[in-house]
């Protein structure tokens, strides 16, 4: 939690040096327009995400099944734990240093160059660093999803939505599926067995490529609609 703090603390720095501005072009404060985005949001990536667990399980025969030992307790444990993550990263790749890269070199860089330091970011952070083929999967994986959360802020103008989606994938991820560094958490499988053939190849471009686009969906009927203040000034 003091990591978040001191990330907003010198976001506040940073607008006010460069741009004269506050956190509020960040888009924190609540709307209508923004709560929805942030629910939608969380229900793509945890809909998405579920099928992916779903399907894995299907494609190899070994059954998701529920842990006893998982209580209310753990629930919101793991959930305070990958929302703390998920606020630190967003603030880092998707708060005011994106911001400031949009004003300064436009959207589309300013997105592609987050996308690639959140790639590059989680070669360390899932230890992938060091094996090539990994690597390249990594980056590939969590490059593309830092590109879809850059532009979710960028059309948002907004953290909303890029926070939800950032929290419904990982949730889903980490505390329903055990798929992460909590261990055994709500659901989990027996063995460790990853599909092979064409049912791996569908399954990893459907975990690659069906969030980002169903987002795309939603950001261009987002964008038909009349932008707020802080929209327009990041567009």
């Amino acid at each position: 939690m003091l990591g978040i703090i001191v990330e907003l603390l010198l976001s506040w720095i940073l607008l006010w040096l460069l741009q004269k501005q506050s956190l509020t072009v960040l888009g924190i404060f609540p709307t209508r327009r923004r709560i929805r985005a942030l629910i939608l949001g969380f229900i793509f990536a945890g809909m998405i995400n579920a099928v992916y667990h779903i399907g894995t399980a299907w494609a190899v025969r070994d059954p998701w099944q529920w842990s006893a030992e998982f209580t209310v307790r753990h629930f919101f444990s793991g959930f305070w734990w990958v929302l703390k993550s998920v606020l630190f990263e967003e603030l880092l790749f998707r708060g005011a240093l994106l911001y400031l890269l949009i004003k300064y070199i436009g959207a589309h860089k300013a997105c592609w160059m987050a996308a690639i330091a959140f790639g590059i970011y989680h070669w360390f952070s899932y230890g992938a660093f060091g094996n090539p083929a990994q690597m390249a999967i990594v980056f590939l994986i969590t490059g593309l999803a830092g590109l879809m959360y850059a532009y979710a802020f960028s059309r948002t103008g907004s953290l909303y939505l890029p926070v939800a989606l950032h929290l419904g994938w990982n949730l889903v991820n980490i505390v329903v599926f055990s798929n992460g560094p909590l261990g055994r958490q709500w659901w989990y499988r027996n063995g460790d067995l990853k599909p092979e053939g064409l049912p791996s190849l569908f399954l990893f471009l459907f975990q690659v490529l069906a969030l980002p686009l169903l987002v795309l969906g939603y950001l261009r009927v987002f964008k038909k609609r009349r932008p707020s203040a802080v929209e327009r000034d990041l567009l």
